[in-house]
């Protein structure tokens, strides 16, 4: 058996282990007429025990399930890639990796994104066990906003925003924890919208790290701006500032230490990067919406196979679009992945972008993250990035 399957299947395991696996899917059946076409892997605490829970996607839409206890996981999981199945896929708290295997069988390739081993908190998922998280619900500034009622009971329509801003809050934390020294933490929220993600920044920031927050929030509508100026006045959110204008023409005397975006529409996303950027920002944490830009100028023969089957097409420019984006930030010299806000179930789009600046990187390494960046949207775009702006944004 190929060494990267053993990597692959231990570093499941340690991931297991920790509580950081978010989910692992086996997928691409080595025999196209076999009865099981993909198994999938999530985490679960039964009776006090973790445990991966496997679903097997079987013909004709039938499921079956199997629990299996941490320490067999490698040993269980090296068995379903033997000859199997040819791909796989882990999703973890902190990283991803994905596995790779021949036609034949006798070669596997292996590339891992971030440290999916790790874990950065209380992560176990429970079937008896309810998660811990940082906010409880009772917070004042849910009510404000309408996730939870005035007895700090979270409305039933609101549960999955309560979710994803809990699960945004563990991102926050982990963040700050990045920071050197304990004082004042900057924070930049680029179209911030009704700033559901602001708010509960600052309270974790504030409220639950115990640091001094100032936060600067802009969107280019009025009317959701005076909206969030209220209701941080309501708060007593005294560090939030909200300004109306495009984000290309904000400026700010303190730089950033971590910028933050949800569902930054389009193009709007890769302006939120550049600004990031551009101050230097330590934590980069944004979660795009639509990718209409790619989709309209693609031009890849290659992929044309793809590219003419519409829904197929949304889908690729999606992820190439986002793969771009953190091929950039590594160029600029930042440590990018892209790892899942919350679970897909509650809504599709759920990929966050996530950066951390490194203290060093060599001028021969920045160089060549830069020529793969140009290399791949050539390939994607049929012609390189603007270079005086490329250099603009890498070297302000």
């Amino acid at each position: 058996m190929d060494g990267n399957i053993k990597k692959f299947a231990f570093l499941c395991s340690d991931a297991a282990e920790s509580g950081a696996l978010r989910s692992v899917i086996f997928h691409s059946p080595v025999n196209k007429s076999s009865e099981c076409l993909k198994i999938k892997g999530t985490h679960r605490v039964i009776s006090g025990r973790r445990m991966i829970q496997l679903e097997s996607h079987l013909t004709e839409g039938r499921l079956t399930h199997e629990n299996i206890p941490t320490d067999a996981v490698s040993s269980r999981f090296m068995s379903i890639l033997d000859g199997k199945f040819r791909r796989a896929d882990l999703v973890s708290e902190n990283g991803s990796a994905a596995l790779m295997i021949s036609k034949k069988g006798d070669k596997a390739s292996l590339v891992v994104h971030g440290r999916p081993a790790e874990a950065t908190g209380e992560c176990a998922l429970g079937n008896n066990r309810e998660k811990k998280r940082l906010l409880k619900g009772d917070e004042g500034f849910l009510a404000e906003l309408g996730i939870s009622d005035k007895n700090g009971r979270v409305r039933d329509k609101m549960q999955a925003k309560f979710r994803q801003i809990n699960r945004f809050c563990e991102y926050i934390a982990e963040a700050v924890s990045k920071l050197d020294g304990d004082g004042v933490v900057h924070v930049s929220d680029l179209c911030c919208g009704k700033s559901y993600l602001s708010f509960a920044a600052y309270h974790t920031i504030t409220e639950v790290i115990g640091r001094e927050c100032f936060m600067h929030c802009v969107d280019l509508k009025e009317s959701v701006i005076e909206y969030c100026k209220n209701v941080a006045e309501k708060c007593g959110f005294g560090g939030m500032k909200f300004y109306c204008m495009d984000i290309g023409d904000f400026k700010c005397d303190s730089a950033p230490d971590i910028v933050i975006s949800l569902h930054a529409c389009d193009t709007a996303t890769d302006a939120v990067i550049e600004h990031a950027i551009k101050s230097k920002a330590e934590v980069i944490l944004s979660t795009p919406c639509c990718h209409h830009e790619m989709n309209n100028k693609l031009d890849c023969k290659a992929l044309d196979f793809i590219a003419e089957r519409p829904l197929l097409r949304q889908k690729l420019c999606s992820a190439a679009t986002d793969a771009l984006r953190l091929l950039l930030l590594e160029a600029a010299g930042y440590n990018a992945d892209a790892t899942e806000l919350i679970d897909p179930e509650n809504t599709p789009k759920n990929i966050m972008l996530r950066g951390v600046r490194r203290k060093h990187i060599s001028e021969r390494e920045k160089k060549e993250k830069l020529d793969r960046y140009i290399a791949a949207y050539k390939f994607m775009y049929g012609f390189e990035p603007d270079s005086l702006l490329l250099r603009h944004t890498l070297e302000n």
